[in-house]
């Protein structure tokens, strides 16, 4: 049983380890570079805050650039203006700025530096392939990330592996071809691909705690929409249509999955993986997956142990774990004894 104080300890715990583990980087470079000590920590420690502080100034400017963002404007969306503001009110919300992305994938996503200046865009082919109420929990779900702030966290604990991974990049070439062309008599070379190694070694690590602050952030976003529309089936069917939208788009974006509802690239496989099953799953050999042969398809599939593996670099949980979280909510909603003050208990 899970509550909100457990999210917020899990991102702080996440940005904690990450700062920990990190800053052991920083101690292996001034170590192997013999740097002066205090000198090499406060030159490592103000260019990471400034990356950081540069990630989160531009980050929302990226974001629009990227995405082609059109504002809407008051009026235009009626439904959807009214939508968002029904639901940011009993959430007890600052009513977010909102976005079309001119896209013909189903999607939406949260981005900001704030509550007050939250951003909820969605994509074209959202509102075209899915029905009011499953566009309606989608919305909520984007209104549990900024209730939550976790979109904040993300956008400042993600700088720090990309960090890592910069480093390792440069110290690997610097060293692997930086002393071909002299006698490297002092090793600089070798030590500079020890210190690559390292880095791409916590790249790795804080890559890993960071996702799983994604995954963990996208059941408490799926509840909070479950108790917030009072309909955890809208949801279910919604995550099932932006699945299988997503499989079969042209591509899938490169940058800033974990701030959709859903991640292209892992519904790609996801799909990709059950259609390469396909004669295994299809009990009544018909040649088409019904819906029970596919919620089948995707249990087997979340419990298979390369799906557990991959799942460990995976910004979003399995399709099918989301929608086991939200059939739990669901039964308890039909037995009328639930409360909204108890929506994170099934996380």
């Amino acid at each position: 049983m899970a509550n909100l104080s457990q999210l917020k300890f899990a991102m702080a715990t996440s940005i904690f380890l990450s700062a920990f583990i990190f800053s052991l980087l920083v101690f292996v470079i001034v170590y192997f570079l013999q740097l002066d000590v205090f000198a090499g920590f406060a030159i490592a420690i103000g260019a990471s805050a400034l990356f950081i502080l540069f990630q989160y100034a531009i980050g929302p400017i990226v974001v629009e650039w990227t995405t082609h963002l059109n504002y809407l404007k008051p009026g235009e969306n009626p439904w959807l203006e009214n939508t968002v503001k029904e639901l940011a009110d009993k959430a007890g919300l600052p009513m977010p700025r909102l976005a079309t992305v001119p896209s013909n994938t189903p999607n939406a996503f949260t981005f900001g530096r704030t509550t007050n200046s939250a951003v909820l865009a969605v994509h074209e082919g959202l509102l075209r392939q899915l029905n009011q109420a499953e566009v309606k929990a989608v919305i909520a779900h984007e209104l549990g990330h900024i209730k939550h702030k976790d979109y904040i966290v993300m956008t400042v604990l993600s700088c720090l592996p990309l960090i890592a991974y910069y480093i390792a990049q440069v110290t690997l070439f610097a060293g692997a071809f930086g002393g071909r062309g002299r006698r490297d008599k002092d090793n600089s070379g070798a030590i500079l691909v020890v210190i690559g190694i390292i880095a791409f070694l916590i790249y790795i690590i804080t890559f890993i705690i960071v996702m799983r602050l994604s995954r963990l952030r996208e059941h408490y976003a799926d509840a909070f929409s479950a108790y917030a529309t009072g309909s955890p089936r809208s949801l279910q069917s919604a995550l099932a249509k932006i699945t299988y939208g997503l499989s079969i788009a042209p591509k899938a974006p490169s940058g800033a999955r974990s701030f959709y509802i859903s991640d292209p690239g892992m519904a790609k496989q996801e799909i990709a993986s059950i259609m390469q099953r396909k004669s295994q799953y299809d009990l009544d050999n018909d040649g088409v997956l019904n819906e029970r042969e596919l919620e089948h398809a995707m249990e087997k599939e979340a419990a298979s142990t390369w799906a557990q593996a991959n799942g460990l670099f995976s910004t979003h949980p399995a399709t099918f774990k989301r929608i086991l979280l939200l059939r739990e909510i669901e039964q308890e909603m039909n037995t009328g004894q639930y409360s909204s003050n108890k929506m994170y208990n099934h996380v």
